[in-house]
């Protein structure tokens, strides 16, 4: 794949207070940075919200959202939601949908039969009503009757899919216009997404990359190791692609924790931006020769720890 220069920005975490949104985004504007990804899951903050709060307190940066589940508002509220959002910043909205957490999904009563046909058919219909379509649509999911948007976008922006399994990832390939891995999202992980997905022709691939940058290296392998185990345990996708996965599954198994703070540099270059700033340089490289267009640097869901973060994020914005 052939190496990009990737925007750099940072995530906004869901823990994160939504007054200080503003704040944030223009900290990273005036700074120079290049984008805010919003985070939305259930039950925190509402996504949208905030990408409005940020677009109109900012001139130039893009905002991302990560992600709207599908199902949790209609396909023509979600179309809507995305052409108010790229009017109050034409050309500086991202706009990304998913699966959704399924169990958060029961929650709310609307937990699909079938996750990947409704994901199709939601990201089909919202991309029509985007393009000033006349839609109507009877899936099994979506149903629409005579529903055209009254100011779509004059150029609507690409529909990336928060997605992580094969089929999902095939799905995006067909349907979408790219994809947005969630952290981490390390360079093998990358490679097999975009391969899964078909490698199509201006596949925009975005990206959230862990966070951790101490003057200190272990001092910031001791904060991250816990997380990372964790990541183990679930075997997410983002170090299972690792061609030292079954040794650091070994390593964490023997000596937990403790034993992840000893691993080499160069795994930890590879899961995330973790380390020294030249260290997070270095996986950021990573990340543009996979092919990575947006990388959203993930800090501490701590407010405290986090936001000093975002300071790193413009030093490595401006590299």
């Amino acid at each position: 794949m052939t190496p990009t220069s990737a925007a750099i920005g940072m995530c906004f975490p869901r823990t994160f207070p939504a007054a200080l949104v503003t704040d944030v985004a223009r900290r990273l504007d005036t700074g120079g940075a290049d984008e805010l990804w919003i985070i939305e899951d259930c039950f925190y903050t509402a996504g949208p919200s905030l990408v409005s709060a940020a677009l109109t307190s900012t001139e130039r940066l893009k905002v991302g959202l990560g992600i709207v589940p599908a199902v949790a508002r209609t396909a023509a509220v979600t179309a809507m939601e995305f052409a108010t959002l790229e009017a109050l910043g034409p050309g500086r909205f991202l706009p990304g949908i998913g699966h959704g957490v399924q169990e958060w999904m029961g929650q709310m009563g609307v937990r699909p039969k079938s996750p990947l046909t409704t994901l199709e058919e939601v990201t089909t219909a919202v991309t029509k009503l985007l393009a000033g379509e006349n839609v109507s649509f009877q899936g099994k999911a979506v149903y629409l009757e005579d529903v055209k948007l009254d100011a779509p976008p004059v150029e609507p922006p690409p529909i990336l899919l928060g997605v992580m399994g094969p089929k999902s990832m095939a799905l995006a390939g067909r349907v979408g216009g790219g994809i947005v891995l969630a952290e981490p999202a390390t360079p093998p992980y990358v490679r097999q997404s975009v391969e899964y997905a078909g490698s199509p022709e201006g596949f925009v691939v975005a990206v959230f990359s862990a966070m951790c940058i101490r003057s200190d290296r272990k001092a910031a392998y001791e904060w991250t190791a816990p997380w990372l185990g964790w990541r183990i345990n679930d075997n997410h996708p983002g170090v299972t692609a690792l061609p030292f996965f079954a040794d650091m599954k070994k390593l964490y198994d023997e000596s937990g924790a403790d034993g992840l703070v000893g691993m080499p540099t160069d795994w930890w270059t590879e899961i995330g931006a973790i380390g020294t700033l030249d260290d997070a340089a270095a996986h950021i490289q990573a990340l543009e020769a996979a092919g990575v267009h947006h990388i959203g640097l993930f800090p501490d869901p701590e407010v405290e720890h986090g936001l000093p973060q975002l300071d790193h994020v413009l030093e490595l914005a401006k590299r």
